[in-house]
């Protein structure tokens, strides 16, 4: 009688071989380019392979906090390479809130890190910043993958949750609430554990990502992403079985080439539609404008006092982060700052958690 294969570990060994055969054929492109001088050759090859757009050295010493680095994962063939600031305060008695930060693609930790300023921002306002990288077994182009089969994406999220579990147990200080944001394909990961897990998070956004729970094949993918799909949040409602989802934040470009703008506000209407039955909405706009930055509209959606949904339209910006470090790609530098803003939010979302009724 033949053992039957574990449907994780057979979907798990299926990307692992689709890694390997799309970063062989990247690499056979790479030595078809022939690039004219030897040193841009090796730079670009090395980019090709790392598949990062813009590699960037580890982060360095930072006063007022420290950076830690590891790996882990479900096994050999799922390890993530992960990366840890902590501010310097924190104790076990008193654990800091926990910001789980996702990357885009052609991104690693260490890219993400410099794009959004991770320590600067976490130093100043308090809070621990956790950068989960994807490896390129898992996707060769380093996205995570938000679309695919039920096995495909519950390894995914299942890997993240593992990572995250096993960071705050060797590092307690960092054991707060938790919260998750991401770019791209990151940002659609981010709410794709929010929708799969919402009772870990306190508050989840996604900055210039598709809607989540919207696409199971490639060709789908680039149709959510053009504006074209939609979650089914009957099916996402069965799923959750009554648990209610953390408040969501989106952040968007209303230029964004790569991912549409509809899907910030198919994820907007997906929140609410898994509100409860009854729930009552109140939606108010307003705008925010500081100097020469580019100009956001903003749109909330309140139950009572509650924040449950907000949206930032971004005025001029493309597929890249608000208020980004230059000389990074998938970065603007002219803001408004979207680590900042987001980090708004969450203190938002922290006090309505600390008000409501246990």
């Amino acid at each position: 009688m033949s053992r039957r294969k574990s449907p994780v570990l057979a979907a798990l060994f299926k990307l692992t071989r689709a890694g390997v055969r799309q970063s062989a054929r990247i690499g056979r492109a790479a030595t078809r380019q022939g690039v004219e001088a030897g040193g841009k050759l090796a730079e670009q090859a090395g980019r090709v392979l790392s598949a990062v757009a813009t590699p960037t050295d580890a982060p360095g010493a930072v006063a007022g906090g420290r950076w830690y680095e590891g790996r882990w994962g479900l096994g050999p063939l799922a390890l993530r390479r992960w990366r840890l600031f902590v501010p310097v305060g924190a104790t076990a008695r008193k654990p800091l809130p926990l910001l789980v930060l996702l990357h885009g693609c052609a991104q690693d930790s260490a890219a993400f890190a410099a794009v959004t300023r991770a320590a600067v921002v976490a130093r100043a306002h308090g809070f621990a910043v956790l950068l989960p990288e994807q490896g390129q077994d898992a996707n060769p182009q380093r996205c995570w993958n938000w679309f695919g089969s039920e096995a495909r994406v519950g390894l995914e999220t299942q890997t993240l949750i593992a990572l995250i579990d096993h960071v705050v147990q060797t590092h307690p200080r960092v054991g707060g609430p938790l919260f998750a944001l991401g770019l791209s394909a990151g940002g659609a990961m981010a709410l794709t554990l929010a929708l799969r897990h919402p009772e870990r998070f306190c508050a989840v956004g996604s900055h210039s990502g598709a809607a989540p729970a919207s696409a199971r094949t490639p060709l789908q993918a680039g149709q959510a992403m053009r504006g074209r799909r939609s979650p089914d949040a009957e099916a996402i409602a069965l799923r959750l079985a009554g648990r209610r989802l953390p408040p969501l934040l989106l952040i968007h470009g209303d230029r964004d080439p790569v991912v549409a703008f509809d899907n910030a506000e198919a994820a907007a209407a997906l929140w609410l539609d898994l509100l409860p039955a009854g729930a009552r909405v109140r939606e108010t706009a307003g705008a925010i404008r500081r100097g020469r930055r580019r100009s956001v509209a903003r749109r909330d959606w309140k139950c009572g006092r509650r924040l449950v949904v907000r949206q930032l339209r971004v005025e001029g910006l493309g597929h890249a982060w608000s208020g980004g470090a230059a000389g990074q790609a998938f970065s603007d530098p002219g803001g408004p700052d979207a680590l900042r803003l987001a980090w708004q939010f969450f203190e938002t979302a922290m006090e309505q958690a600390a008000a409501a009724p246990v």
